[in-house]
């Protein structure tokens, strides 16, 4: 076994571990039956053709670099990690990173959308954070809609040729925020504000969340950060051979 690969094995462990500690469920993911039924069915419904190409995209990919399955399975352990560190909120509920900057900056969104689905159902069946209801919304807020403009912003800022690793940082930090919104924005619509209406609802659960989540949202901006010099240093081959992929970290 070598070295890159104790790494990731010890990762997968920690990993493990985090999602076997029993936590009170009062997280930010929405909870189980928190949402009406026609919500559910939409944001599922939403969320189908990401997982599809995500399934594709994966297999293609393993087919032709096999040695990808390990930045595979470190970017799943990431996502597990940080999003099972909960800190309180104002309100009871919690806040927490999500994880998933650095899955959409390597293999793009369809995939971590896929990783990122396995991560909600085993935290929905094996910590309540979340739940098999509402999976299709907090699947589109956390694996869908973050990765898709942490990918955005890091395709603008290479093109900017900004720094690499503060593009990585502003990219993941602001995709964490925009996960943050964009569930706002579904409890909003299932439960707009009698005065002010949905717009008012999303800015008053945006305010109950934005003391916790923009300090988080830094850190994992700087962990993200880290996590690819750490792969630059110790899993340069792997990530020379997504040279190829589209949108891939070193193309």
């Amino acid at each position: 076994m070598t070295a890159f690969e104790k790494k990731i094995l010890s990762f997968s462990v920690v990993a493990g571990l985090a999602l076997c500690v029993p936590q009170t469920a009062s997280a930010m993911h929405i909870m189980e039956g928190y949402l009406p039924p026609a919500f559910c069915i939409t944001w599922g419904a939403l969320c189908i053709p990401f997982l599809a190409a995500g399934v594709i995209t994966i297999r293609r990919l393993l087919q032709q670099h096999r040695k990808a399955i390990l930045l595979l399975a470190m970017s799943g352990a990431f996502v597990f990690v940080v999003s099972s560190l909960k800190i309180p909120s104002v309100t009871g509920s919690c806040s927490h990173m999500t994880g998933t900057g650095l899955g959409a900056i390597l293999f793009g969104v369809p995939a971590t959308s896929v990783l990122g689905i396995i991560v909600l159902v085993f935290q929905a069946i094996l910590l309540a954070h979340g739940g098999l209801t509402t999976l299709g919304a907090n699947t589109f807020s956390m694996a869908v809609a973050g990765p898709l403009l942490t990918w955005g912003l890091y395709q603008a800022g290479k093109k900017l040729k900004l720094p690499k690793l503060w593009n990585i940082f502003f990219a993941a930090m602001l995709g964490d925020v925009f996960t943050y919104c964009i569930t706002s924005f579904q409890l909003a619509l299932a439960y707009p504000s009698a005065e002010g209406g949905i717009w008012a609802s999303a800015v008053e659960f945006l305010a109950v969340f934005a003391p916790t989540q923009l300090p988080l949202a830094v850190i994992e901006g700087i962990l993200t950060m880290l996590v690819v010099m750490g792969l630059e240093t110790y899993a340069k081959t792997e990530l020379n051979e997504l040279r190829s992929e589209k949108g891939g970290l070193f193309k």
